[in-house]
């Protein structure tokens, strides 16, 4: 006799219950939250005791949770420190936002005027996702979709190599963007940060590429460097003179 073969259709597979998360996945997603909106910043120790009681897990699934957060790179195990986030330096700093200006400004000449509408569309969806994260009052995920939206940005250069460049700054440039959101957050607010970006998809719709270069220039993206980046460690001579030239950028434009 034959072998029935069950078949599977495709609204029987619609229809499967997914598993929740586990333990270890909430806390690394929560963790992750407490780093990328300043709760835990760059340099901290992450004391096991205070998180399994702030958390309310027990010690393994926040040891798997940690592990996971290493490997993302968030993490690092220092001697005698134990585990912390990973540390910014200003020289850190410096090269990941020179390299992330000239990413931008080679996407906005090969892109802008865009020329293809799907590519525009991608940017109001990002920038519509980023809304739907201010209104929810989710700072950790308005700093997700803040990246996407410029990730959206440089998709409008239609160039594959660059914009695979720019996503590998993705954890690097999401650690910033959490340091200079917190830094502006108290004075604009969450819906702050929307109307910035609101304010730069409006420009690219407009087709002019000097006038997008412009407004990402004074996107306000370095706010915490100027505010923070002489208490920063790991200094260079290089670091020292992008500081330097911040500040008189920002002298220059003040009213």
């Amino acid at each position: 006799m034959a072998e029935r073969t069950t078949v599977t259709r495709p609204d029987e597979t619609a229809r499967r219950i997914a598993p929740p998360p586990s333990m270890a996945r909430l806390a690394a997603d929560a963790v992750r939250k407490m780093i990328l909106t300043g709760e835990l910043q760059p340099g901290d120790r992450v004391v096991e005791n205070q998180l399994t009681h702030q958390l309310g897990v027990s010690r393994p699934p926040l040891r798997e949770a940690l592990r996971v957060l290493e490997q993302e790179g968030l993490l690092v195990q220092q001697p005698r420190r134990g585990v912390i986030v990973v540390p910014i330096t200003l020289h850190d700093v410096y090269e990941i936002f020179t390299l992330r200006d000239q990413l931008e400004r080679m996407a906005v000449e090969l892109g802008v005027p865009v020329r293809s509408p799907d590519r525009l569309e991608r940017c109001r969806a990002a920038l519509r996702d980023l809304e739907e994260a201010a209104r929810a009052g989710d700072a950790a995920t308005v700093t997700d979709r803040a990246f996407d939206f410029h990730l959206a940005v440089v998709g409008l250069a239609g160039h594959r190599r660059l914009e695979e460049s720019y996503r590998s700054l993705s954890l690097q440039m999401r650690l910033c963007m959490g340091m200079n959101q917190r830094a502006r957050v108290a004075g604009e607010g969450l819906w702050g940060i929307v109307e910035r970006h609101r304010a730069i998809l409006e420009t690219l719709e407009r087709g002019d590429p000097q006038e997008a270069l412009e407004m990402l220039t004074d996107h306000g993206q370095h706010t915490f460097v100027l505010e923070l980046g002489h208490s920063l460690g790991g200094r260079s001579a290089e670091a020292e003179t992008w500081l330097e030239r911040l500040g008189r950028s920002r002298s220059d434009t003040a009213p």
